[in-house]
């Protein structure tokens, strides 16, 4: 490589770090533990000297927040081990710790120190104070406790009476503190007295003032205030929490540790690089945080675009409940109890299997592969990136060297894909890991941009126009004909030998197409009109006897693109896909449809305006059934233009037939009329012929009664044969309506 290419090459890169990098990480080399907790903590503090400590060797993080940690060493005989944690990690740790020892050894024993309530914890001691007493609520709680009392040159020694609140006579607290005050006026002040009672039963009463001590007498008491002050000292340390891990066992063995633990989400970003000739490139980078309180020294990172279903639930807090008091009853006896065995063991989760790696280069990109003016860029991101910025800042004064030449994107494209290695990748399922081919190093609290893919792609850069947008974007439409999944994320993008602009994507599945806007395009303008049409109806269908009433609602929407530039410009129009809308068939065919557009390309010449129309219809269905349908609603159908002559002659020998069978109908009710009327006749005449009571002219009367049914009777039989023919022709008036109905097949369009 020349002197020439090879200055061609730093500035390359030097160019693309600036706009990657919002800020520089550190790369200097790591500790392998993690600092120890703080010695005032003494649950924390209470571990064996010997217990061990193993590094982070591997890290996989996912995209809900979570991070898989293993850690992996050596243990010998029964040595415990030793993994901090902070109070937020624990209860991730606890649901999901999985701990090997690979050797013939075994697992013990998992604690840790716990984190009750402070005034749970204070209850359990025997000294009755609270989290933050004053001095006389102190010795208060150490009544009956042997105490040794000095105020001055007197002293006692005897039992803790009482501390009281009395109010005395004196000089001022102001003029007590001011030894040149000559003020000897007398002020009622407040005063605490503490009582004791010695061996001799004598009572002694001490004010209590700075010059008071008072020393506790009493071993236990003394320990119990010993353990008080250490229950509230160790609030300071509350975050640490040290887990002990108990092994047993001969010899050295490896021991492995694996869990879960809330992490910072990766985020994804990407560089294209658009050159003169050939496919751009793409070139995808993730920038991962850690947060856990443990660096990452040679660490196997993975990174995975998915997110598995995770949720926090509060293991390590102690948990309290009410439980009712029962008594025994008098000589109740308690009978034990026994609860059936295990018919079938659940498995243990297998370790998830890693394979494949994607994109990376050991701690980053390396710091002699990217050294720029000044100094460089030190050593590149998590072990890369940081030094070498410093060393630019100390050369701030330095004077300023010949620029070396300005590569365009074809170059830079090239020098990419040159000096950044590129490993494989997986499919885990639904989730997609990127796998560094190289280990990195990342100190606690600290931040790392890593490379995790890179792939020539199929890209037009095209125009795209949206109703929601106030103007033209410039895009690439990206069709990811790589195996790659893109995880979404930022990206920018490079061309010719500036930077053309950025944007976002969302996650893009292999041979899925994406259009990605970057930049605003002043060379084009969109002017869109919409015109609607009325409702009319467009199909007449009648089946099975129904009417189908077909309408569409037809809407144009005219859309004039004009080109100021000049050069050509592929635009894409995106028309919104509304749900019951069709476009019409003599339109032109949209390249692509989404759940929401209709994406339209055009090509437009320099300085030229073309028009793009497209047509949509709604179809719009009424039924009616044709015997509910009557003269009124054909002299409808007919004033609105719904039907056409043909149509109205089927539609009126269906209504002529259905007149002629509720005519017999009408004929059939007036003769059951006249049949029901002659039988309420004929009752009453019955009635009247019970009242008789046989005389000459009862007798008459009867007869003429009995005349009278009997032409009644006359006359019922003959309605009924009457309405006998009747119901026959009604019924085969019905069925011919209903065989006319059934069918009538039409389908006419207007």
């Amino acid at each position: 490589m020349n002197a020439k290419t090879a200055a061609l090459k730093t500035a390359v890169l030097w160019l693309i770090l600036g706009l990657a990098l919002a800020s520089t990480f550190s790369g200097r080399a790591l500790s392998a533990q993690s600092a120890g907790p703080s010695s005032s903590n003494p649950d924390v503090g209470a571990t064996t000297e010997s217990a061990a400590r193993l590094p982070v060797t591997r890290v996989i993080l996912y995209k809900n927040g979570v991070g898989y940690f293993e850690h992996a060493g050596h243990v010998r005989g029964s040595q415990d081990v030793n993994v901090d944690f902070t109070t937020s990690q624990l209860n991730d740790v606890l649901k999901s710790l999985t701990v090997l020892d690979l050797g013939k050894g075994r697992i013990t024993g998992v604690s840790y120190n716990s984190t009750a309530p402070l005034d749970r914890r204070l209850g359990m001691l025997r000294l009755p104070v609270g989290e933050n007493p004053t001095t006389a609520q102190f010795l208060d709680a150490l009544r009956g406790a042997r105490v040794e009392v000095r105020s001055g040159g007197t002293s006692a020694t005897g039992r803790l009476l009482s501390i009281e609140e009395r109010e005395g006579v004196g000089k001022s607290e102001a003029a007590r503190n001011n030894a040149n005050d000559d003020d000897n006026t007398q002020h009622r002040i407040a005063q605490t007295q503490i009582s004791i009672v010695s061996d001799g039963g004598e009572v002694r009463v001490f004010n209590l003032t700075p010059a008071t001590s008072v020393r506790i007498a009493e071993k236990d008491v003394n320990e119990e205030v010993g353990k008080y002050l250490g229950v509230v000292a160790s609030t300071r340390d509350q975050d640490v929490r040290r887990m002990t891990i108990s092994t047993a066992g001969n010899g050295e063995r490896d021991l492995l540790i694996s869990y879960i633990s809330e992490v910072p989400v990766w985020k994804s970003t990407y560089r294209i690089v658009i050159p003169k000739e050939g496919k751009p490139l793409l070139q995808g980078w993730a920038i991962v945080d850690n947060t856990v309180g443990e660096d990452w020294k040679n660490v196997e990172l993975s990174l995975v675009a998915g997110a598995p279903q995770s949720f926090v639930q509060e293991l390590s807090q102690p948990y309290y409940t009410r439980r009712p008091v029962v008594p025994l009853p008098e000589n109740a006896m308690l009978t034990p109890q026994t609860h059936e065995a295990t018919m079938e063991e659940m498995e243990s989760p297998p370790r998830m299997a890693v394979a494949g790696v994607v994109g990376g280069v050991p701690g980053g990109v390396p710091g002699g592969a990217m050294r720029g003016t000044a100094g460089g860029i030190g050593g590149g991101a998590g072990g890369g990136f940081g030094s070498g910025v410093a060393t630019a800042q100390r050369n701030a004064f330095v004077p300023m060297v010949a620029s070396p030449p300005r590569p365009d994107a074809t170059t830079v494209a090239e020098t990419l894909e040159e000096g950044t290695s590129v490993g494989q990748s997986q499919e885990l399922g639904d989730l997609f890991e990127y796998k560094l081919k190289d280990r990195v190093t990342i100190r606690k609290n600290q931040s790392a941009l890593v490379p995790i893919l890179q792939s020539r792609i199929d890209a037009e850069k095209v125009s795209v126009w949206n109703p929601s947008e106030s103007s033209v974007l410039r895009a690439l439409w990206v069709d990811n004909s790589s195996n790659l999944t893109l995880d979404g994320g930022s990206f920018n993008v490079l061309e010719g030998d500036a930077f053309a602009g950025e944007g976002l994507m969302d996650a893009i599945k292999p041979g899925e197409k994406r259009l990605l806007s970057y930049a605003a395009d002043l060379g084009v303008l969109v002017d869109a009109k919409e015109k609607g049409e009325q409702q009319r109806v467009t199909k007449i269908v009648i089946a099975h006897g129904a009417m189908i009433q077909t309408t569409q609602e037809r809407q144009e929407n005219t859309y004039a693109i004009r080109n100021r530039d000049a050069a050509a410009r592929t635009v894409v129009i995106e028309h919104p896909a509304r749900a019951g809308w069709k476009l019409t068939d003599d339109d032109d065919k949209p390249a692509e449809s989404s759940a929401s557009f209709h994406r339209f390309r055009l090509t437009i010449d320099p300085k030229t305006t073309r028009t793009l129309v497209v047509k949509e219809y709604r179809p719009i269905a009424n039924t009616y059934q044709l015997t509910n349908v009557t003269d009124s609603d054909i002299k409808y159908f007919l004033d609105q233009k719904m039907i056409n002559p043909e149509v109205e002659q089927a539609l009126r020998r269906v209504v002529k037939q259905k007149n002629d069978v509720f005519l017999i109908s009408g004929i059939i009710k007036d003769r059951e009329a006249q049949v029901n009327a002659i039988g309420s006749d004929q009752q009453r005449v019955r009635e009247n012929m019970k009242a008789l009571k046989g005389s000459a002219e009862e007798k008459a009367l009867l007869e003429r009664y009995v005349r009278e049914l009997n032409e009644q009777e006359d006359k019922v039989q003959a309605l009924r044969h009457e309405i006998a023919d009747w119901q026959q022709k009604r019924d085969m008036a019905q069925n011919k309506l209903n065989d006319m109905i059934e069918a009538l097949q039409m389908e006419v369009t207007l």
